[in-house]
């Protein structure tokens, strides 16, 4: 079961596959069928819900009460009310919110890239694991944001975007801020965290013209098994749109 619809799943499946498993791998480690997963940023419950329906708790930390009250309703409708927490707040009152050592794992998805300081939020959510916690780290990537301007005929932009120093092509650029691989390996190692995995997310799918995926046979079954397959080869991770990194507690 992928988080998202069908469509959707060409750009989140690999994301998913990689926390499914991760989180069954920790559970049987510990011995613990359900684990406390806390989902910063998680919004709506793109994510929150499945691993609820996984069976494992998670609590949603999200500034928006919009977003919160859609996850609740989400939540109803999957069966999974009973495991799924909404909080309002984000990473600067995360401390006050969640208590620290108190999660098995970590869900930060598109969440460094907008708030004041990664290092300080990376570090504050790393305080709420358990040893030997994971964290779920998913961030827009510099080098895939380059080829993406370029195909798109804005060649200046592109050059920007390498040298910029949080990854930007300009005062419209609407992401605050992109990384590179190791950019996002040095906050992690920062945080007191060892990179497990590096999977690049979107590598195709943003690429590829939607007629041809949704009219072609087979086509989206297709476009989805080379996601899986590129996502995991070192040299397709500077042209995916995110890089998606599992860590782990040291």
């Amino acid at each position: 079961m992928y988080p998202t619809r069908p469509r959707s799943a060409l750009r989140t499946a690999v994301v998913w596959e990689v926390v499914r498993a991760a989180l069954e791998q920790r559970a049987a480690e510990l011995d613990q069928p359900v684990l406390d997963v806390l989902d910063t940023g998680g919004g709506t419950g793109n994510f929150a819900v499945p691993v609820a329906r996984l069976g494992h708790r998670v609590t949603v930390v999200d500034p928006s009460p919009d977003a919160l009250f859609a996850l609740e309703r989400r939540a109803a409708e999957a069966g999974v009310t009973d495991l799924v927490r909404a909080v309002q707040g984000d990473t600067q009152t995360l401390p006050d919110l969640v208590p620290a050592g108190s999660v098995d794992a970590v869900l930060c998805h598109g969440v460094l890239e907008v708030v004041d300081d990664p290092a300080e939020a990376l570090g504050s959510l790393a305080g709420t694991l358990r040893k030997g916690g994971l964290v779920s780290l998913l961030a827009a990537n510099r080098n895939g944001a380059v080829l993406a301007r370029a195909l798109a005929g804005h060649f200046a932009e592109a050059r920007t975007v390498l040298d910029a120093p949080e990854g930007r092509w300009g005062a419209g650029d609407p992401m605050p801020r992109r990384f590179t691989g190791e950019e996002l390996g040095r906050l992690a190692a920062d945080a007191g965290l060892r990179v497990q995995s590096v999977h690049g997310v979107r590598v195709f799918a943003d690429l590829v013209p939607g007629v041809l995926v949704d009219t072609e046979p087979g086509a989206q079954e297709a476009l989805l098994q080379l996601e899986r397959a590129a996502s995991e080869q070192p040299a397709f991770h500077a042209v995916a749109t995110q890089l998606h990194v599992l860590a782990a507690l040291l």
